[in-house]
């Protein structure tokens, strides 16, 4: 099931963030890449400026250089990081 760029899709990313204990926030600055991770202080930087799909295609980045444990999360966000797995899984199959 491929994932939809929709307001309720980043709702449950930040959800994710939130049960991890980060801390997500949309402000303007210079960010290269367009977001900064504050790792020690668990805190995510996005660029205030980015449309929906630009920001959740940077919290799927994100996702992918974090460390979340799974024993924090509700069941749904649990499926949801299931679903993006095996989506980043089948996708890099296709690229290599």
């Amino acid at each position: 099931m491929p994932l939809k760029y929709s307001k309720s899709t980043l709702l449950n990313l930040e959800q994710i963030f939130k049960e991890s204990d980060f801390s997500v926030r949309y402000e303007k600055g210079n960010f290269h890449s367009g977001y900064c991770v504050l790792h020690d202080k668990k805190i995510i930087v996005i660029n205030r400026f980015f449309d929906l799909k630009g920001r959740i295609s940077n919290l799927l980045e994100i996702l992918s250089e974090v460390n979340i444990s799974e024993n924090v999360l509700s069941k749904r966000s649990k499926d949801l990081l299931h679903i993006i797995e095996r989506s980043y899984r089948r996708d890099s199959k296709l690229v290599a």
